[in-house]
């Protein structure tokens, strides 16, 4: 598996374009499985399953794409990982989704988070506690084509997280969202977890 690293902070077309390039490498067999990491510059994105009632109450402008989910926010301070893996047959998507949600349960507790998943929802999850809410850290959002995954999962590490005031993240009205930094009290950056995300990459995707 070969990670490769956008510098910068990445326009989410360009990033987009690269991605559907490598896949269409991996889906050719020229070129190994390959995990793109970045930050992306601020930008909603909008999967398949967005309803018109969860977009940008004040008319932001969307990118639709072709993951599943629903819509959310890629920007400075969040990892994004593209993980474009060719998958054993038969295809299990679900069992892919849960290996990607161990990855970043795994990274966040190498830095001192325990979270944890809930049933029926992707992504990594704090419970419920002390009067909050259920809240949400790690998003992730697929698509399989000629078996090669694309789109990935996007991980709050020190994010503005205002971005979810104008929208329903991730179509999800009952709960909220948070970051690393925020419930460690410290600032845990990209940086800080990019190493634990790789290691886990690594194992996980490969077993």
């Amino acid at each position: 598996m070969h990670f490769e690293y956008l510098p910068g902070l990445v326009p989410y077309e360009q990033g987009w374009a690269t991605q559907r390039e490598i896949h269409e490498q991996v889906a050719d067999g020229t070129r190994e499985d390959t995990v793109l990491l970045l930050e992306h510059e601020a930008v909603y994105t909008a999967g398949k399953r967005t309803e018109a009632h969860e977009r940008p109450f004040d008319g932001t402008p969307v990118v639709d794409v072709d993951r599943g989910g629903k819509i959310t926010w890629h920007g400075p301070g969040q990892l994004v990982g593209y993980p474009i893996v060719r998958l054993a047959e038969p295809l299990d998507v679900v069992g892919y989704v849960r290996k990607v949600e161990e990855v970043l349960i795994s990274s966040c507790r190498d830095v001192g988070l325990d979270v944890e998943r809930v049933e029926g929802r992707s992504g990594v999850w704090l419970p419920a506690d002390n009067g909050k809410p259920a809240r949400k850290l790690g998003q992730i959002g697929i698509r399989v084509s000629r078996g090669v995954t694309m789109h990935g999962f996007a991980l709050n590490c020190d994010c503005d997280l205002s971005w979810s005031q104008v929208i329903v993240p991730c179509g999800i009205a009952d709960a909220g969202v948070t970051s690393i930094s925020q419930e460690l009290g410290r600032d845990v950056s990209v940086e800080e977890i990019l190493p634990y995300v790789e290691k886990h990459l690594s194992e996980t995707l490969a077993s």
